[in-house]
């Protein structure tokens, strides 16, 4: 049955596939809904909706926003907002030069740290997307520090606290509420399940967000096992909120390509799409 998959990233974050080629690969794979969603950025929507057209797969504009909560990083996925708003543009610019800046001190970090990687080398990884920790890790991947992208992601190197760790200026996730539904769009709490890397998000958390206008929770995800899907399944109902399922595709990224692992039902997408509805009035 054809399929709906709301949370992949492209060339312009970290993904592997261009926006065409991304979508030619749901077609293939008989997904009739993909929502593309870099981090940060909206540089591959006009590419993914043109191919869309050509492949006849509907692809649905989105944002994975980075915010932080008290010191912990917390991501805000965004679907049907205006790529156009003032606002949202002028805060992805600010984070893309944030993100850039971030980067080059990782890197400053682990050179000190005696790693021989460079700046200059994640920059062409990144091939003038925007700049994130798995471009880092990729670098490190190629000079032999270590075996795979993931490896990266731990205290000794870049993850969350590690010594080469550098916290990003991000939003707050109420603020990414407001600038989302300021441009027309709805959001999802991304993968809670995978909260800093280690724990889930507290329940309480997203309670707090729903009373602030949260309005959906992607409840299915690769890095969830089935206990957390139902908890974050029956959680959304609980609080009257939407929930999808996604793949979180970073094409060859991470082994298999993941494109359709996850798919979200038929009824919470129209719940999802009617909800942007409502809110660009």
């Amino acid at each position: 049955m054809p399929g709906i998959d709301l949370h992949t990233h492209t060339i312009h974050s970290d993904g592997t596939f261009s926006p065409r080629g991304l979508v030619e690969l749901a077609a293939e794979r008989r997904l009739d809904v993909i929502g593309v969603t870099d981090h940060d950025s909206m540089e591959g929507l006009e590419e993914a909706e043109a191919a869309g057209v050509e492949f006849g797969v509907q692809v649905v504009p989105g944002i994975e926003l980075s915010t932080i909560l008290s010191g912990e990083g917390v991501h805000i996925l965004c679907y049907f907002m205006d790529p156009s708003d003032p606002e949202l543009r002028g805060e992805l610019l600010r984070l893309r030069a944030d993100r850039f800046s971030r980067a080059e001190r990782m890197v400053a970090r682990l050179q000190e740290l005696g790693y021989p990687i460079t700046f200059e080398r994640v920059r062409e990884i990144a091939k003038g997307g925007n700049i994130i920790r798995p471009h880092v890790a990729q670098a490190l991947v190629e000079a032999g520090v270590i075996a795979t992208v993931k490896d990266a992601f731990t205290e000794e190197l870049i993850g969350s606290g590690g010594r080469a760790y550098v916290e990003k200026e991000a939003l707050g996730p109420l603020e990414a509420i407001e600038l989302i539904h300021g441009a027309g769009g709805v959001c999802a709490l991304a993968h809670p399940g995978t909260y800093r890397e280690v724990s889930p998000v507290p329940d309480d958390v997203i309670e707090r967000l729903t009373t602030k206008g949260l309005d959906g929770i992607e409840a299915s995800h690769p890095e969830h096992g089935p206990e957390l899907e139902t908890r974050y399944t029956q959680l959304a109902d609980r609080l009257g909120l939407f929930w999808t399922g996604s793949s979180d595709c970073h094409g060859t990224l991470y082994d298999p390509v993941r494109l359709g692992m996850r798919t979200t039902p038929r009824e919470q997408f129209e719940r999802l799409r009617l909800r942007a509805e409502e809110r660009r009035g």
